[in-house]
């Protein structure tokens, strides 16, 4: 039977969280729900000091590390 009571935005947002949380796990919740934040800061900044030195390959080789160490 479905619920027709009028919920507040915080109290449909509480529900939902609780039903994701017992059926999919705590950590997927949290995975899932990031998808929909902002964030913060300025990524492409970010982005062009962390990699100002390295070349593609560089980057490709230190994803294929973490690969095979996983």
């Amino acid at each position: 039977m479905t619920n027709t009571t009028i919920e507040t935005p915080a109290e449909l947002t509480e529900e939902a969280i609780e039903i994701l949380c017992r059926e999919m796990g705590v950590v997927k919740t949290i995975r899932f729900l990031q998808q929909f934040s902002n964030g913060r800061g300025d990524y492409t900044k970010e982005r062009e000091n962390l990699f100002k030195d390295l070349t593609v390959a560089d980057i490709v080789t230190e994803i294929e590390k973490k690969r095979t160490i996983e």
